[in-house]
This record gives C-alpha cells, structure tokens and sequence, in this order.
C-alpha cells in the first residue's frame, strides 16, 4: 500500500478548492459565463409618440417674388447674385433698353397721330362731311393707341428688373448678353424673416399627423443633431409626390436658437400623440427577432430572462412596450444584442476612465465555454 504525503494532499486540496472558486467567480453553476451589462428599471411615464422626418427650409407662400422679363430681349447688366441680402426697389438685372425706347417712341408716335386723327374725323363728321362710323372707327383706333403706348410704357419700366420686397436672391438665371423672353424666370427673391419647414413622411404616417402638432426640430439628418427649436404642423398636403412617394407637412417655426436659411435641411420629429402613463425602455433594450421583439428582463437572482413583447409608439428617447412588460421589472439596455436566455449578469462598474468604461467580457456576446 502506497501512502501520499501529507502535503502532497494538502496541496491537491488547495488547488481544487481554488479552481471551483475560479469557476463560481467566472460563471454560473452551467458553466455560462457572466455578462457585465447595463440595466434600467421599468417606470411609467408620460410618452408622447413621434414621427420622424426630414425636411428643407423653404420660404413661406407670399413671401417669395419671382421676375422675368416683361418681353422678349437681351440681358445687358446683371447687378446682384446668389445669396446677397436686397432691399425693397433694388435693381437687379437691367436689359438692353434700345428695343425697349424704341418700341415706346413708336407706340407714342402712334398715339399722337391717332388722336389727330380722331379730332379730325369727329370735326367732319359734325360738318356732315364723313358718317359717324368714320368717328366710330376713329375712337377705337385712338382707344388701342393708348392702350399700346401704355404697354410700351409699362415694358420699358419693368425692363429693369427691380425687387418688390426686401430679402435674399434665392435664384439668378441671367446671363450677361443671353436672350430672355417672359416666359423664362430670371430672378428669385425670399424673405428670410418668413420661413417655413417642408418635411416629407410616408403617406401612412401622413394619416396620423394633424394641423397644430408640435414638431422638434433639429440640424441635419439625424434627430441627434444640433437642437433648433418646436416648430408647428400648419398644413398636410392632400397628395403624394410623384417622385419621392411622399406627403409634404409643412410647419413654421416662430423663433429658434439661430435663424435658419433658405434650403438648409433639417431634421423633425412630430408628436403624433400623447399617453400619460406607458411602459417605456430605452431603444438599445429592445432586441429583434424576425418581425417581432424581445428584451431580456433580470430577475432576482441576477439572471437576464429573453421575453417577446409587443411595441406601440417610438420617439427618439424611448420605445413604447403595449404588451409583455410591466412597472417595477429590470431589463438590460446596453449588452443586450446577442445575449443569450438564462444568462447570469452583472452591472457595469465603473473605471477612472469613466462610468460606462466596458470590460472585455461586456461585448455583448455571449460564448460557450
């Protein structure tokens, strides 16, 4: 019979009793490893479900002159550009004038010939010279003479094309030299004190949005963005866009922290409505499963739990649980991707790096040993 050495066991002893301290410290009883991840504790509260969208900063109906020319000509100086701030009455472009001076000298020449004209038929006439039609005739020529010299006025003053309100040029078309006729718009003036906001949404979320509805507004793409103000839902339009396959909501923003500009691009988010009490987690919390949703809820043991639930509204902040959740339960938000069911977790503990620094086994992933 061979005997161990009293040491010899004392140290197989100590080494055992060292390993299982590994393995409880590393995982659970099954051998899953522990998670470290962030939770957040279910309250009510108040929710108010939004639409995102993304919009364009345009100028609002009655508050944007468009100039072309009164006829057909040649442009011949063009004094402003793109972007520069205008007053009220200042010139803009200027057309060549010959064309216009002469046309006006004519349309002169021939009204002065036919009011002669008209006086002398009329004397004839009372002599009883000529018929009344001769007088009749007379009258209508003088009365389009007029007409024509008034025009011909008119065109001359217009062929220096100056804004009627005060603001920014948003458009210029004109090319020095290049030939112009009324049909072609010229330039564009909007007043940057009278903005609206043109976002667009799917006609489905159309359906839901309401005149007066509150919009967040924001810089950019993203609801993330530099924060610009609340605007307000003042009209939905009744069609869709042909191109884009979607509905215009136009809303104004009476002030913001700066002022906006015209063709900026900006970010909404609609309050579509509101519920006083609602089950709402985090986004990151939420987890998806084919078309459906779970999220992983700790009990006391400290084990993450997988469970469907259903989802209501969603705004930047927060998403809506209807059903599967209630008041008082944990669920885990950051380290929730990838989880597995029946994980033992554990909080993130904070670091002099930061509070939220993340140790190598909070990936969110969860390995098989």
């Amino acid at each position: 019979m061979i005997l161990r050495r009293p040491t010899t066991i004392v140290a197989s002893l100590l080494i055992a009793v060292a390993c299982k301290g590994a393995k409880e410290e590393a995982g659970d009883e099954k051998g899953h490893p522990t998670v470290s991840v962030q939770t957040v504790v279910v309250k009510p509260q108040s929710f108010t479900e939004t639409v995102g969208a993304i919009g364009t900063v345009v100028a609002r109906a009655g508050h944007v002159a468009t100039l072309s020319a009164p006829a057909a000509g040649r442009v011949g100086r063009v004094l402003a550009t793109t972007g520069q701030t205008v007053a009220a009455g200042q010139d803009l472009v200027e057309l060549e004038q010959a064309p216009f001076t002469a046309a006006l000298q004519s349309a002169q020449a021939t009204l002065s010939a036919a009011d002669k004209a008209y006086e002398r038929q009329q004397r004839l006439a009372q002599e009883g010279i000529i018929p009344r039609k001769d007088v009749d005739q007379a009258a209508a020529d003088l009365a389009r003479a007029k007409s024509d010299e008034v025009a011909a006025r008119r065109n001359e003053q217009l062929s220096v094309l100056r804004t009627p309100i005060g603001g920014v040029v948003t458009r210029m078309s004109a090319t020095l030299g290049a030939s112009v006729d009324p049909a072609q718009p010229l330039v564009e003036i909007s007043d940057p004190k009278a903005l609206d906001i043109l976002l667009s949404v799917t006609p489905t979320d159309a359906a839901r949005v309401r005149p007066g509805a509150k919009v967040a507004l924001s810089a950019g793409q993203s609801a993330a963005g530099e924060p610009l103000g609340v605007g307000t839902v003042t009209d939905v339009s009744g069609t869709i866009d042909s191109v884009t396959r979607s509905v215009a909501v136009r809303a104004q923003a009476p002030t913001t922290r700066r002022p906006l500009r015209i063709g900026e691009t900006v970010n909404g988010a609609i309050a579509i409505a509101t519920r006083a009490s609602a089950i709402v987690i985090p986004p990151d919390a939420l987890v998806p499963e084919g078309e459906e949703f779970k999220v992983f809820v700790v009990d006391a043991n400290g084990v993450a739990h997988e469970r469907e639930v259903k989802v209501g509204g969603r705004s930047a902040d927060g998403v809506e649980i209807t059903e599967g959740l209630t008041a008082g339960e944990r669920v885990v938000t950051y380290g929730a991707y990838g989880m597995e069911d029946s994980v033992k977790v554990a909080p993130l503990t904070p670091t002099r790096t930061g509070p939220k620094a993340v140790p190598e086994s909070a990936a969110a992933k969860t390995a098989k040993p």
